[in-house]
């Protein structure tokens, strides 16, 4: 500029003295627009550069904290995963009986009743929860379940000998069969009187064990023993479940609901015996299956991580290609101030 005005004031010099009179006559009316065009360009431009500027820091301040909550995300996801794998979930799923030929529990159902001084006097299998009245209470009956009889010695304490009555449970669960059975007992020496019994998972495999002491003493050893008392008619509803182990191995046990009515003896003579009452059923025609899970999906984890990751580089990147704008922009800005001071001075 300053050049250009030098060559227009050594080529018209008259008009250039003629324009200084003018000046010089208003001077206020000249000098404050040139004042107002030399101090309004450049405070415009600094305002835009220094916008920009503080544009990229906040910007640069806002992907750090990405970064950062990107960083505690997968410390987080990290730790969940191992707990995770820590503290498996049990799982329970229920599964109904199902069967082409009929609707019955495989394997069939074991009851081994300790009896001790008792004797079994009926056994029988009915259907849809209707037991008939007992004709003769407390006389023999009619045997019409599948039963045999054991002896084996306590796995426990392996000298005292245990006798054992195995009955067939129930098995066709549509048409709510039940087992209902009669025990009389003479005498006792104690002063409560009850019958032990353990449910176990397969009666055909008792059947077929050419070892049958030592299945017994197994099945005593792994399933839990239970009690009905004389006097009552005591009501088992039997649901199987089956546990899945970590290392594949599958266990099979029995949860039941008893429900104890009492027993209205009507017999003629006043007795001393005492009479037992049992009825085993299955509570539903569904079987339990828990097993544990983990809960922690091994890929959901890595599909998170590379997406964080993915941010983060982004992040990144951003963050020094912004850095580097600011620099541009600052060696910009202080080519052109150096640049005004040389044409100045």
């Amino acid at each position: 500029q300053l050049s250009e005005d030098v060559e227009r004031v050594s080529e018209n010099p008259t008009e250039e003295r003629e324009e200084e009179m003018e000046v010089h006559e208003d001077s206020s009316s000249v000098i404050l627009p040139d004042g107002e065009l030399g101090t309004t360009t450049p405070s415009l431009r600094f305002s835009k550069t220094c916008l920009k500027n503080v544009f990229s820091v906040i910007l640069l301040f806002i992907y750090l904290l990405l970064m950062a909550v990107a960083v505690f995300l997968v410390y987080q996801t990290i730790s969940d995963f191992r707990e995770k794998l820590k503290h498996p979930v049990m799982s329970v799923t229920y599964k109904e009986v199902k069967s082409v030929l009929s609707n019955v529990f495989s394997p069939q159902t074991g009851i081994a009743f300790y009896p001790g001084r008792a004797r079994l006097l009926s056994c029988k299998h009915h259907y849809y929860d209707h037991i008939p009245p007992l004709i003769n209470p407390g006389q023999p009956g009619d045997i019409d379940c599948t039963t045999q009889r054991i002896n084996y010695t306590d796995p426990f304490t392996n000298q005292t000998m245990k006798y054992a009555l195995v009955v067939q449970g129930p098995r066709d669960v549509k048409k709510r069969e039940l087992v209902f059975l009669q025990f009389h007992l003479n005498e006792t020496d104690q002063d409560f009187s009850a019958i032990d019994y353990l449910l176990f998972s397969s009666f055909q495999k008792f059947v077929s064990s050419p070892e049958k002491a030592k299945f017994m003493k197994d099945c005593e050893s792994s399933y839990s023993s239970w009690k009905f008392s004389g006097g009552f008619r005591t009501w088992v509803k039997m649901s199987l479940v089956k546990t899945k182990e970590e290392d594949g191995s599958e266990t099979v046990e029995f949860k039941q609901e008893t429900s104890v009515v009492n027993y209205i003896d009507q017999r003629t003579k006043p007795r001393s015996d005492q009479l037992f009452f049992v009825v085993f059923e299955w509570k539903d025609p569904f079987i339990e299956t828990v097993q544990d899970i983990i809960t922690a999906n091994p890929w959901n984890m890595i599909a998170l991580l590379c997406g964080i990751f993915l941010a983060l580089f982004k992040a990144a990147d951003f963050a020094k290609l912004s850095v580097k704008w600011m620099i541009k922009i600052r060696r910009r800005h202080l080519k052109r101030t150096r640049q005004v001071t040389n044409h100045i001075s």
